[in-house]
């Protein structure tokens, strides 16, 4: 498989991405601490961001923030229910 027989490259040119035909031996490794970093900086992005959320006013029906949302948690907002106007129905026609 490929684009052919290697040839002769450079030896002295240098490349961030590994240069020609890399393959390191502890890619699967790299690869597992690469992706577990990300992990760690995105759960500690999300649980700052969760802290900092504040609402200004409640939400009419239910929405995904209100799982981890501090002002949902502690039970400072709940969902508002508003009543529609008595007219809004028969307006329409």
């Amino acid at each position: 498989m490929g684009g052919g027989a290697r040839f002769p490259y450079p030896k002295e040119v240098w490349s961030p991405a590994g240069g020609w035909w890399t393959q390191p031996k502890n890619w699967k490794s790299n690869t597992a601490v690469v992706f577990t970093m990300i992990g760690v900086a995105t759960y500690a992005v999300w649980q700052i961001s969760a802290e900092k959320e504040e609402r200004h006013r409640a939400p009419h029906r239910w929405i995904p923030s209100m799982l981890w949302a501090r002002q949902f948690r502690e039970g400072e907002l709940r969902i508002r229910h508003e009543e529609a106007p008595a007219s809004s129905s028969a307006a329409h026609h």
